[in-house]
């Protein structure tokens, strides 16, 4: 395998689509990029703030769920 491939996880969820983000553990930390661009850029999180971003995530996410649930 080469750089572009090794490691990255995508979400099952994704249905094979290339329309998701892939993930890898780092250097302790995590990194993640655009499948539709795999070549392109990386954002590399040291593991605290990898936390943080993934409970960002989930408010975010918790936030949107609860608009559509008031319409």
């Amino acid at each position: 395998m080469n750089g572009l491939t090794r490691d990255w996880k995508k979400s099952t969820r994704s249905n094979g689509s290339d329309s998701c983000v892939e993930a890898r553990a780092h250097d302790g930390g995590a990194q993640i990029r655009d499948s539709k661009d795999r070549s392109g850029p990386v954002l590399s999180f040291d593991r605290a703030s990898y936390g943080h971003f993934l409970t960002g995530l989930r408010a975010r996410r918790q936030a949107v769920l609860a608009d559509v649930a008031m319409r």
